[in-house]
């Protein structure tokens, strides 16, 4: 068989198709999939836009930011709390010092 091109494309499509089959089938790894399917999406946005076809590639992208998003929303919220946590005790150490320079 020659290596062209087209079959790079074409095993990596076969191969993609696989995992979704494959995810669709084992409830083990469908939840990975539910992760995988976006990231992979990300990644073909990124692609896209570096490409050159840029209004489909943000579109993929985005789209796959929104839903990898979606999937991670248990974690973001915990995240965003840390996060104001950490900013506050910042500004209170802030107000402090600033308070005893006078």
């Amino acid at each position: 068989m020659r290596w062209n091109k087209g079959n790079g494309w074409a095993i990596v499509l076969i191969a993609l198709g696989a995992l979704i089959l494959f995810g669709k089938l084992t409830p083990l790894l469908g939840h990975l999939m539910g992760y995988l399917i976006p990231i992979l999406m990300i990644a073909l946005g990124y692609y896209g836009v570096k490409r050159g076809n840029v209004m489909l590639g943000w579109i993929v992208l985005i789209i796959g930011i929104l839903s990898l998003m979606g999937k991670l929303a248990w974690l973001i919220g915990p995240i965003i709390a840390i996060g104001l946590i950490i900013f506050g005790v910042s500004m209170l150490s802030n107000n402090r010092s600033r308070s005893g320079r006078y």
